[in-house]
């Protein structure tokens, strides 16, 4: 796989082509991020970006990640010392999970968001954009809360951590892509220039194949998981025999075989009683999916391995938290 496709492997858009593959020609030292905001153990949706930020320092990228403690603030999930516990333990489980800690570097926001530079600059954002543009951007409010000022700063933030973090690469779920539009459209008028974003796809509700999988609604694995739980949750998964359901609906467990799986893992094998057919091996995804439309792989024997491998990637994470918590 050549430096481009593997920069781009799985991304649902890219922002520009031109500058991507630009990046792709000369990665060595480039910064790329994804920022995270501290609020508990990581689940499916952070590992699906981290499975991109493993794809650069693949390609030869420096990665930075943004503990977003400022953010988590403004979107009141508790007092910084609360955030920052949350912060250091959510810095164990990326590095259990599989980035490379000396090419990976954490930066917690208070450490440059509320310097006066970066405080100026954010009121400059704050004196050009409209209250329309920040609601476009900010991020949903869950259920029927009340938006307040922060939320409409907190994409604004977002914007300028880009500059602030000199990167040369963006990333982030395609629920992030109004964020980092903002980014493009506004950074350039105070006198920054403006860089690529990679969006990473969302992936449907586990139990439906409708939405997208959250921790706040749904189900959704995580690194808490036990391989029991897991299994539970996998084997409930809404698995039709197709890869495209009818109308809106979605197949998860293709999802996170194509989104998780396959990146980390060279070889995937379906152990089956010979009785069966035997065990199947799959080197991509491709060939996997067809199997399962055409009726050679059934979707229990889907689910069954797709736990197996899910929980092969979540054990160090889960080992991490257990030492962590003692």
């Amino acid at each position: 796989m050549d430096t481009y496709d593997l920069i781009t492997r799985n991304a649902a858009e890219v922002v520009t082509d031109e500058e991507v593959r630009e990046l792709a020609a000369d990665p060595a030292g480039k910064r790329a991020y994804v920022g995270y905001e501290p609020s508990g153990v990581l689940h499916l949706g952070h590992l699906l970006t981290a499975n991109k930020l493993i794809d650069l320092q693949e390609a030869g990228m420096e990665i930075v990640v943004l503990l977003a403690d400022v953010h988590a603030y403004l979107n009141g999930k508790g007092t910084f010392e609360e955030i920052r516990d949350t912060a250091e333990q959510m810095q164990a489980q990326f590095v259990a999970y599989g980035l490379e800690a000396d090419q990976t570097e954490f930066v917690y926001g208070s450490a440059f968001q509320l310097e006066d530079d970066y405080t100026l600059d954010l009121h400059e954002l704050e004196l050009s954009t409209t209250m329309n543009r920040a609601q476009r951007a900010m991020a949903e409010i869950a259920g029927d809360e009340t938006a307040k000022v922060s939320h409409l700063v907190y994409p604004l933030m977002q914007s300028l951590d880009i500059e602030y973090l000199d990167l040369d690469l963006a990333v982030g779920g395609l629920d992030q892509r109004k964020v980092h539009m903002l980014h493009r459209e506004e950074l350039p008028d105070l006198g920054y220039e403006a860089r690529p974003c990679l969006h990473t796809p969302i992936v449907a509700d586990l139990t439906s194949g409708e939405g997208k999988m959250s921790s706040s609604e749904g189900v959704t694995i995580s690194m808490e998981d036990s391989t029991e739980q897991l299994e539970e949750k996998v084997n409930s998964a809404f698995c039709p025999p197709t890869r495209e359901p009818e109308g809106d609906l979605e197949n998860p467990v293709l999802e996170l075989f194509e989104y998780h799986v396959f990146p980390r893992f060279d070889e995937v094998v379906v152990e089956r009683p010979e009785k069966y057919g035997g065990d199947l091996s799959y080197e991509s995804y491709e060939t996997l999916a067809a199997d399962l439309e055409s009726g050679e792989l059934h979707p229990a024997d889907a689910k069954g391995t797709l736990a197996t491998y899910l929980d092969e990637l979540i054990a160090p994470g889960r080992k991490k938290l257990r030492e962590i918590r003692g």
